[in-house]
C-alpha cells in the first residue's frame, strides 16, 4: 500500500484575490466543481492507496475535514503544524508518523494545490517508480516541459528518459531565465520539478539523519509529544519552533545520492499564477478564457473571471490582460506580469488592507459567514450553518443581534430557553444574553444577522461551551 501525504499549507499569493492567507488556493474550485485539494485527495485514492495523511495548519483543520467529507474520503491522520516551517519539517513529521506503524511503507508526498488532467496516467506513473522506491531510492517525479517556463525549477537528468522509466538525477536547477529555459527544454534532459516524491518512510528518515540531522531531534520531539484534539494530531509547539524553516529540496534532496526521476507527461500545472489558470481554462481561438459571469468583446489573449454570482465582468478591446473580480477586490494586470501579483499583496499588507490576507467569507467549523453591510454602529451578515452543526454557547459585551432565518429551521437557545425558528421567522438576542444556534436538520440553515452596538469585532465573544474545543 502507498500512503499519500498531502501538504496543505501556504498562502498562494500569486492567485490573489481568489487565494488569500485565510483561505488559500487549494481550497478553491478554480477549475471545475472540485477544489484543488479535493481533486488531489481523490487522485491519490483507490486500490493500492491507504487513507491519506494530511499536514496542515490549525486554521485549516476544519476546512480539510469538511472538504474530504464532501469528496467521500476518510483521512488516516491530520497533523496540525503549530506554525509553518516549510516542506522539510512537514515531510519528516509525516514520515515519522507513518513509520510508527509501517517503517517500510511507501509514502507519496504531494502538494494539494496542483492540477493533473489525467489521474489514471498519474497513478500509472507512480507505479512505475514504486519498484525503485522499494529498492531504497528517493523517487521524484519530473514533469515533461511543454514550453520554456521561467517560474519553475528544473531537474537535470543523467540521460534522456525513454519509455517513462526511472532515470538517475544529476542535479537540481534553480528557476532559469528565458534563454536558459529554452535551451533546457530543447535538450530533452530537463524536466520541471513538480515537488512530488515517493519513498519508504525509513529511507527518507535515514536521509534526514544523514543530510539534515539538526532537523531530526526537534521534529521527532514534536511528533512524540503530539496531542490528539477532536480527531486531529497537534504537533508539540515548543520543539517544532526549533526546527529550521527549510524546503525538502535544500534540506535533503540536493544532497542525497540515491535519487531517481520518473517523467510524467500527461498534463500537470501547479497553478503558480493567473497565466497558468488562463492556460488550464482552455482559451478560445482568440486566446480568451472567460468564466461564467464574464463577457469578452473584441478581446485577445485575456483572462476574465468573476468570482461573484451577482457580478458581471465585461472586457472590451483588451489584449494580454488578466481581470479577476471578487466581492471586495478586483485585480487587473498585464498577463506578462502574472508572477508579480504577490507584489500587490505586499503593497496591500503595507497599507494594512484587510483584502491582503482575509477572504470575504469567513469559514468556521460549523459553516461560514460574510459581511454584507458595515456601518458605524451596525453590521449585516449572511450566515450558513451546515446540517448537524452548532455554534458555541456564547455572549457579547457590546452588541445585540437579530436573526432572520431564510432557509431551513434553526434551534436557538437564549438564556436557557430553547425554541425552533423556521424560514421567514426571526428572534432577538439581547446584549449579554447567553445564546447558541444549532442546525438539527438535514439541510443547511441560512440566516441574516443584524448586529447593533458600540463594538462589532469578532473578538467580542465569550464562549462557555463549544463542540469544536475553541477558546
Amino acid at each position: 500500500m502507498i500512503t499519500p501525504v498531502l501538504l496543505c499549507g501556504g498562502s498562494g499569493t500569486r492567485l490573489w484575490p481568489l487565494s488569500r492567507k485565510s483561505y488559500p488556493k487549494q481550497f478553491a474550485a478554480i477549475l471545475g466543481e472540485q477544489t484543488l485539494f479535493q481533486a488531489s485527495a481523490q487522485r491519490l485514492s483507490g486500490p493500492g492507496y491507504a487513507a491519506p495523511v494530511v499536514v496542515t495548519a490549525s486554521d485549516f483543520r476544519f476546512i480539510v475535514t469538511e472538504q474530504l467529507h464532501h469528496a467521500g474520503i476518510d483521512p488516516g491522520a491530520i497533523l496540525i503544524e503549530p506554525e509553518g516551517r516549510n516542506t522539510a519539517p512537514a515531510i519528516l513529521a509525516a514520515a515519522l508518523h507513518v513509520a510508527a506503524s509501517d517503517p517500510d511503507g511507501l509514502m507519496l508526498v504531494a502538494p494539494s494545490d496542483h492540477v493533473v488532467s489525467d489521474a489514471a496516467a498519474f497513478r500509472a506513473t507512480v507505479e512505475t517508480g514504486a519498484a525503485s522506491a522499494r529498492a531504497g531510492q528517493l523517487v521524484t517525479f519530473g514533469i515533461t516541459p511543454t514550453y520554456p517556463e521561467t517560474g519553475y525549477g528544473y531537474l537535470e537528468l543523467s540521460t534522456v528518459p525513454e519509455d517513462g522509466a526511472p532515470v538517475p538525477l544529476t542535479r537540481f536547477v534553480e528557476k532559469p531565465d528565458a534563454e536558459r529555459a529554452a535551451a533546457m527544454v530543447a535538450d530533452g534532459r530537463h524536466l520541471w520539478n513538480g515537488g512530488i516524491f515517493l519513498f519508504r518512510s525509513s529511507d527518507i528518515i535515514a536521509a534526514f539523519e544523514a543530510h539534515a540531522p539538526d532537523l531530526v531531534a526537534p521534529v521527532r520531539a514534536a511528533v512524540a509529544a503530539a496531542t490528539p484534539d477532536l480527531g486531529f494530531l497537534r504537533l508539540a509547539p515548543e520543539p517544532w519552533a526549533e526546527a529550521e524553516d527549510i524546503s525538502i529540496d535544500y534540506a535533503v534532496m540536493e544532497r542525497a545520492d540515491n535519487l531517481s526521476v520518473v517523467p510524467f507527461e500527461a498534463g500537470w500545472s501547479d497553478l503558480g499564477g493567473w497565466d497558468a489558470v488562463w492556460r488550464e481554462m482552455g482559451p478560445d481561438g482568440d486566446g480568451v478564457a472567460a468564466s461564467t459571469g464574464a463577457t469578452a468583446i473584441d478581446c485577445s489573449d485575456t483572462l476574465l473571471r468573476s468570482e461573484v454570482d451577482t457580478l458581471e465582468l465585461v472586457g472590451i478591446g483588451l489584449d494580454n490582460i488578466i481581470a479577476v473580480a471578487m466581492p471586495d477586490a478586483v485585480l487587473v494586470a498585464d498577463k506578462s506580469r502574472a508572477q508579480d501579483v504577490k507584489e500587490a499583496v505586499a503593497a496591500l499588507k503595507e497599507k494594512q488592507a484587510l483584502q491582503a490576507t482575509t477572504f470575504p467569507k469567513d469559514h468556521r467549523p460549523w459553516g461560514w459567514f460574510e459581511s454584507l453591510v458595515i456601518g458605524q454602529r451596525f453590521q449585516v451578515k449572511r450566515i450558513h450553518v451546515h446540517p448537524g452543526a452548532a455554534l458555541s454557547l456564547q455572549s457579547h459585551h457590546h452588541r445585540s443581534e437579530h436573526w432572520i432565518v431564510v432557509e431551513g429551521t434553526a434551534k436557538v437557545t437564549v438564556d436557557g430557553e430553547v425554541k425552533l425558528v423556521s424560514e421567514n421567522q426571526s428572534i432577538y438576542i439581547p446584549l449579554g444574553a447567553k445564546h447558541r444556534l444549532e442546525n438539527p436538520g438535514k439541510v443547511p440553515i441560512g440566516l441574516i444577522e443584524v448586529q447593533t452596538g458600540s463594538y462589532l469585532g469578532e473578538d467580542d465573544i465569550i464562549r462557555y461551551e463549544d463542540v469544536y474545543a475553541r477558546r
